[in-house]
C-alpha cells in the first residue's frame, strides 16, 4: 500500500447519537481546523489557491462542478409538459420535462424561432462535458480527472467526486443513464484523486479529502443502488446529490429516508444544495453532518434578512409573531411576509433604528439599525449586501449551534417545535 506524504489527516469522529432519530453530533478533523457537526457550509465561487487566496485558514469544501452543468443546461429543461387531460398517461402537470434535443447525447442542438440550428450550452457523454461559456461562447470540456485535478490545485479540504445531476422530472429510463454515468465518473474520479495523491508525495502538501456523490433522481430503488455502489467505494465521506432541484419537500424527504440507514455511520454525510429553515431540520434528523445552500447569501442580496420569531411573545396569539419580525400597519393586523425573514427594501423600515434582530449578536446588529440597511439597498450600495449577508450566515451559525445543544440534550424536537417548523408537503424545492 503507497504511503501519502501528508502533512495532516482527515477523520470523522462521532460525539453522540441520538438514540429515536438519526440525528447525531460530531467533528470532521481538517488540516485546516475542526468541522463542529451539524454544519452549514456557506457557499461561494472563487478561483487560485483558495485558502492563500481568499486569506481563510479554516476548512475548505469544493464542489465537482456536476450541480454547476447542470445550471448552465436548465434552459434545455424549462418546457412544461401538457397537463395530465391533454394527454393520456402523461406526467403529472408542472412538471418540468425533458426536451427531445437532450434526450441523447449526441443531440444538443435546438432550433431557434426561426427554424436555424443553434448551439446549447452544455453536451453531456459519458466520457464528460462539453460546455460553451456564458460569457464569450468558448467551448470547454470537464471530466472527471479535470474535477479532480482542478480542486487539488484549489488546495480545498474536501473534495466532491465529478457527477451528473439530473433536473426534476427526468424519466426512469434518462434516471437510469445519470446514474451509470454518475457511477462511472465516481470510479474515474478515486482513480485520479489518488494519482494526484502519489503526484503530491514529498511535497508536503496537506491531505485532501474526497466525498463520493449519490445520484437517483426520485426513485427508491435507484437511490438505494447508487447509496449501496457508492458507499461501496473508497471514499472519505459521501454526499447526497441531485436535490432541491424542483421536487416537493416530501419527494426531498423520501430521498433521505432512503438514502440515510445505508451511509456507514463511521463517515461524514453531507447533502448537497439543501438549506431552508425548514430543511435544516428534516436533514438533520436524517442523520446529515454538513449541507451547503446559497439561500443565506442569495436571500442577502435581495435584501431579505432572517429574523426569528419568538413563540414565547406570542402565546395565545397564531397570528401574531416576534415584533422584531413583522410590521403592525395602522389597522393592527400583523403581517409577516415569510416565517423566517423580512424585505428590508420595504418602506416600513426606512425610518426603523432596531436592529435587524435585537439578540442577534453579530456584527451588523451590533453596529447598524434597519433604517441603514434599507437605504443602502435603496441606493444600491455595496456594503449593504455584506452587512446582510454578514447577519444571515451569523443567523444560521446560530440556529446550527443551538441544533447541536438540543441533540447533545435530546431536546431536539423540543426545538423543532420552538421554530414553529411544520411539515410542508405541497412545497417544492429549488435551494440551489
Amino acid at each position: 500500500m503507497i504511503q501519502y506524504d501528508v502533512v495532516k489527516t482527515f477523520k470523522f469522529k462521532k460525539t453522540y447519537q441520538d438514540t429515536k432519530i438519526a440525528a447525531r453530533t460530531g467533528v470532521i478533523h481538517t488540516p485546516h481546523g475542526d468541522i463542529e457537526t451539524p454544519a452549514f457550509v456557506p457557499v461561494g465561487t472563487q478561483a487560485g489557491g483558495l485558502h492563500r487566496f481568499m486569506g481563510w485558514d479554516g476548512p475548505i469544501i469544493t464542489d465537482s462542478g456536476g450541480f454547476q452543468v447542470f445550471s448552465l443546461g436548465r434552459e434545455k429543461y424549462s418546457s412544461v409538459i401538457p397537463a395530465p387531460h391533454q394527454s393520456a398517461g402523461s406526467t403529472p402537470a408542472g412538471i418540468l420535462k425533458m426536451p427531445d434535443q437532450v434526450r441523447h447525447d449526441n443531440q444538443y442542438d435546438r432550433n431557434d424561432s426561426k427554424g436555424d440550428v443553434s448551439p446549447t450550452l452544455v453536451k453531456i457523454t459519458d466520457d464528460g462535458v462539453t460546455f460553451r461559456s456564458h460569457w464569450d461562447g468558448s467551448e470547454h470540456i470537464f471530466t472527471p480527472e479535470k474535477s479532480m485535478q482542478y480542486q487539488w490545485t484549489l488546495g480545498s479540504d474536501i473534495h466532491i467526486a465529478f457527477d451528473d445531476c439530473t433536473p426534476y422530472g427526468v424519466t426512469r429510463k434518462q434516471a437510469e443513464k445519470s446514474l451509470e454515468r454518475t457511477h462511472q465518473w465516481a470510479e474515474r474520479s478515486i482513480i485520479e484523486h489518488r494519482r494526484q495523491k502519489t503526484e503530491s508525495r514529498g511535497q508536503k502538501k496537506l491531505y485532501q479529502a474526497l466525498y463520493g456523490s449519490i445520484q437517483g433522481s426520485i426513485f427508491k430503488d435507484l437511490r438505494e443502488k447508487s447509496a449501496k455502489f457508492i458507499t461501496s467505494l473508497p471514499f472519505d465521506g459521501y454526499a447526497v446529490g441531485g436535490v432541491a432541484v424542483g421536487e416537493s419537500k416530501e419527494e426531498m424527504r423520501n430521498v433521505l429516508k432512503w438514502v440515510s440507514p445505508l451511509l456507514p455511520a463511521c463517515k461524514p454525510h453531507h447533502l448537497l444544495g439543501v438549506g431552508e429553515i425548514d430543511d435544516i431540520f428534516t436533514l438533520v434528523e436524517h442523520g446529515i453532518d454538513t449541507f451547503d445552500c446559497v439561500q443565506p447569501t442569495r436571500l442577502a442580496r435581495m435584501g431579505r434578512v432572517y429574523c426569528h420569531r419568538d413563540p414565547e411573545r406570542s402565546r395565545g396569539r397564531s397570528d401574531l409573531y416576534n415584533r422584531d419580525c413583522f410590521v403592525l400597519p395602522q389597522s393592527g393586523t400583523p403581517r409577516n411576509d415569510k416565517q423566517y425573514e423580512i424585505d428590508i427594501l420595504k418602506s416600513e423600515f426606512a425610518s426603523d433604528m432596531k436592529p435587524i434582530e435585537k439578540r442577534c449578536g453579530c456584527y451588523t446588529c451590533k453596529h447598524f439599525t434597519r433604517a441603514y440597511l434599507h437605504h443602502l439597498f435603496k441606493v444600491r450600495e455595496l456594503l449593504g449586501y455584506r452587512l446582510a449577508t454578514i447577519h444571515n450566515i451569523a443567523f444560521i451559525n446560530r440556529l446550527m449551534s443551538e441544533i447541536r445543544l438540543a441533540i447533545g440534550e435530546g431536546s431536539l424536537v423540543a426545538l423543532k417545535e420552538k421554530w414553529g417548523i411544520s411539515e410542508d408537503r405541497g412545497r417544492k424545492t429549488d435551494s440551489g
